[in-house]
């Protein structure tokens, strides 16, 4: 079996057979239905028939302006659309699913899209199964089959029998417990859930932002025709031509409405997503960035996230000896203390017994540096991995004992019964034997062999490791025990080898991003399955608890004091040790049902439910299982908390940069209708024509509208509470704003008209100008920051914007169209320096923080 496998040339061969056609025509259908999309919104089609209209009556001057306006906007739509989509198959593809593959024989990892039949797979407990397969070898293989057959219960899978093959595994069914060596026989669409996923609707559902932007446009589409036709009426009763009217009614009812709003906001999602990329969290689901923004706890892991996820041994005890290990990473070399000497292993047979079991439980493999100055790395879990670093400094080496001591069974490490146990053949006076070896947590061990003739050396052992424990250390006990060959070896009586004292030490920056979750207001709570005192020691060196506290949130509660019912509250405690799956759901789902926003890390097999029922679950790139992967929203290529504070950060910058867009598109639209109902009250009585709205539309709403959404975020972003979950996307004083700054913005653009108009100037083209520049500014105006350098599209679509409309007063060929006249200089600079009003107010009416306390409503953050 070992030799099975294909070599990477034939792998190579067998991926070129693919080729990019079906691609690219994908991609034409994408483009040509995102087109259709756009013609079909409501707004445009009533644009286009106005477009008709025109030309029917001969008005073509108005009828170019409006087919201009269409192409540019279906343009800008397709482009954003587009470009969403490339953003979203980027994402797609970082996420993808990472599978062990054995080729020319080495083992290696490589991303499932690349797996072709033949390839040799390694599973193990929580990985998802990335093709058809046939087992070649399986130990303890329980694999959950509910993606494709519904049922609930997992399914034991068995390698060859005899002459007879090994069971079959189906593609994206999961292994939940057990190891699996297996040979790839169907991948993609011929593989078992390749051709469900045929038959699925993969179009991309809208966020819940999206349907509520959808809902509002909506809203304002129906308030804007409304307007409009008090417009159409007003007009039509001082004797304008009905198709004037109707046409202009029309262009103020499309520029009244932000119609690009729907493409921006996927752009921005998309957009945040690939920037979260460049700061090491992968986006698996768009409304994930919109959801960070109100992220109000953060419950997070020990191992790997708080800590270096890399293992040191630093002690072993055993009934004997205690003896502190020395050495730095994987690398197998230091030394062994005992008593302040070094210490022979030779001489010392209970260690030497104890480092064999260390070797022998246990799945992981060391790797050598590749090149002089690399480090020790290694493949497997990082505690298997200290482990065999440990052994190492005594001279063992894995596959030495695995060819005299060949392993013949084993019971997989199960989360709920804490350990994991391997059977070994031993020769005793020439009679075969199973050497039978146990490694776990103390209690779990203590449990089921800790009473009998070992007694005492039992209560030694506990007293140890809690003294261990509370130091910060991880605690392992190891048993091990004989039986004659063909005995019941998994439930033979074991005694105790001794005590492996680990420990992980805390990430450098652990602290400081702790400190800046809770400036934000978000609360960090430790929920972890080591031991009470070890979770102690690392919420307090890391900050989640407070060494001065004296209140129930400085207190740790354990997984036992959940289940016989002696936390009240769940919402209460910072700290949650030796918990089950079943209670991280319970912790999660009480802050849920507290109003809380929750943001939940985990890498295992049994985190998967907890990260699905948070509202962002986020896993670990590296050492995260499959499951866990799969079952998050966000992804951490560098398995560093630190990125899910800038992962927030960028949700609160997305949020922002929407809200922004809308102030400026709805209080310009606002502004243009309330120009044109009050216009014809004080004397002016057509103030812009339909060619002057659908020109300013164009200007606004377009490239400036987009730059908005690429704003960098705000300095205070991370210093003010998270934003209620339930918060409309105009609340917190956003509509007051709108409303504030469409009536300044009309007011001058009226007084300017009625001051032009007294003054026999050339007042129509002066408003429309006049309101172009002030929207303009007020798009500066409204940027977090003023001079900054990180978003120059912004600036120069300003720019771009405001040279279209001096061209829209100057350029003859625009003159016609747009029915302008080109001003003195003094009347455009006075036009034009409107614009620093709308800079004005845009500025006076900052955005609003909501003043609430993070967690539970009414809450504290401590």
């Amino acid at each position: 079996m070992e030799g099975t496998g294909l070599t990477t040339a034939e792998a190579a061969r067998r991926l070129e057979q693919v080729g990019p056609n079906e691609l690219i025509q994908r991609g034409r259908i994408s483009v040509w239905s995102s087109i259709g999309l756009q013609l079909r919104d409501p707004l445009v089609a009533v644009l286009l028939a106005a477009c008709v209209l025109t030309l029917v009556t001969g008005d073509y001057p108005d009828a170019a302006v409006i087919a201009f306006v269409v192409l540019v906007n279906t343009t800008v739509g397709v482009t954003q659309e587009v470009r969403a989509d490339r953003a979203i198959t980027a994402l797609a593809q970082l996420s993808a699913p990472i599978v062990r593959v054995r080729r020319d024989g080495v083992e290696t990892s490589l991303p499932a899209a690349s797996l072709v039949p033949g390839d040799v797979v390694m599973l193990g407990e929580g990985d998802i199964v990335p093709a058809d397969c046939d087992l070649l070898e399986a130990s303890s293989v329980l694999v959950d089959e509910s993606a494709l057959t519904g049922e609930s219960i997992a399914v034991g899978k068995v390698g060859p029998r005899g002459e007879g093959p090994g069971d079959a595994l189906s593609s994206g069914t999961v292994v939940v417990k057990g190891r699996a060596v297996a040979v790839v026989a169907r991948t993609g669409a011929s593989s078992a859930l390749g051709q469900i996923a045929a038959l699925m609707d993969t179009r991309v559902q809208p966020t819940p932002l999206q349907r509520r932007l959808a809902e509002l446009g909506r809203t304002l589409a129906l308030v804007a025709v409304a307007l409009c036709s008090v417009v159409l009426v007003l007009g039509l009763a001082r004797g304008e031509p009905l198709e004037l009217m109707l046409v202009t009614a029309i262009s103020l009812a499309v520029a009244a409405v932000p119609e690009s709003l729907p493409a921006v906001v996927t752009l921005s999602l998309a957009l945040g997503a690939r920037r979260m990329v460049a700061r090491n969290a992968v986006v698996r689901r768009l409304p994930a960035v919109e959801t960070l923004g109100s992220v109000t706890i953060l419950a997070t892991d020990k191992t790997g996230t708080l800590t270096e996820a890399r293992m040191l041994v630093e002690e072993l005890w055993t009934p004997e000896h205690s003896v502190g290990v020395s050495g730095q990473g994987y690398a197998p070399h230091g030394a062994l203390v005992s008593a302040g000497a070094a210490l022979d292993p030779s001489r010392a047979p209970d260690v030497i017994e104890l480092l064999r079991a260390c070797v022998l439980c246990n799945d992981a493999h060391l790797t050598p540096p590749a090149r002089p100055g690399e480090p020790w790395s290694g493949l497997g879990d990082p505690t298997e991995l200290a482990l065999l670093s440990a052994a190492g400094k005594a001279g063992m080496r894995k596959n030495d004992l695995d060819r005299v001591l060949p392993r013949v069974g084993e019971v997989p490490f199960d989360s709920a019964t804490q350990r994991m146990t391997t059977a070994h053949v031993v020769v005793r006076d020439g009679e075969q034997r199973v050497l039978v070896v146990t490694k776990g947590s103390v209690e779990a061990l203590h449990t089921r062999h800790g009473p009998g003739r070992e007694a005492a050396v039992w209560r030694s052992a506990l007293v140890r490791a809690d003294d261990l424990a509370g130091q910060g250390f991880r605690v392992l006990a190891l048993t091990a025990g004989e039986v004659r060959m063909g005995a019941d070896w998994e439930n033979s009586p074991q005694r105790l080898l001794g005590l492996v004292a680990m420990n992980d030490p805390a990430k450098p920056a652990a602290r400081a991003t702790i400190e800046e979750c809770r400036t934000a207001g978000i609360v960090p709570v430790l929920i972890t399955g080591d031991h009470p005192a070890t979770a102690r020691a690392v919420a307090l060196r890391v900050g989640v608890l407070d060494p001065e506290g004296a209140d129930r949130t400085s207190s740790v509660v354990t997984g036992p004091q959940i289940t016989a019912g002696e936390v009240a509250d769940l919402t209460l405690p910072r700290v949650f040790a030796r918990t089950t799956p079943e209670q991280k759901l319970d912790i999660v789902q009480a802050w849920k049902d507290r109003g809380a926003v929750v943001a939940m890390t985990g890498d295992g097999v049994n985190d998967g439910p907890a990260l699905h029922r948070a509202d962002i679950g986020v896993a670990m790139g590296h050492r995260g299982t499959e499951v866990a992967r799969q079952s998050a929203d966000l992804v951490l290529a560098d398995d560093d908390l630190a990125t899910v504070v800038a992962a927030v950060q960028e949700g609160r910058r997305v949020y922002a940069n929407i809200r922004r867009f809308l102030v400026f598109g709805l209080s310009g639209g606002a502004a243009e209708i309330l120009v044109m109902l009050v216009g014809p009250f004080v004397g002016l009585v057509v103030p812009l024509v339909a060619a002057q709205i659908l020109w300013i539309n164009l200007l606004t709403h377009g490239i400036t509208g987009v730059a908005i959404g690429a704003e960098p975020v705000s300095p205070d972003a991370m210093n003010r509470p998270p934003r209620p979950s339930e918060q409309s996307v105009l609340g917190d004083g956003l509509w007051q704003r709108v409303v504030l700054i469409s009536v300044v913005l009309s007011a001058v653009t009226l007084a300017l008209g009625l001051w032009a108009h007294h003054d026999q100037r050339a007042w129509q083209t002066m408003i429309f100008l006049a309101l172009t520049c002030l929207q303009l500014g007020v798009a500066i105006g409204l940027r977090p920051v003023q001079l900054t350098r990180q978003n120059p599209l912004l600036p120069l679509a300003v720019a771009g914007s405001f040279v279209l409309g001096v061209a829209g007063v100057y350029v003859p060929v625009l003159q016609d169209l747009l029915g302008t006249s080109s001003l003195p200089a003094a009347d455009f600079a006075v036009a034009v320096a409107t614009g620093i009003l709308g800079w004005l107010i845009a500025r006076a009416t900052p955005a609003r923080s909501v003043r609430q306390s993070a967690g539970r409503p009414g809450g504290s953050t401590s």
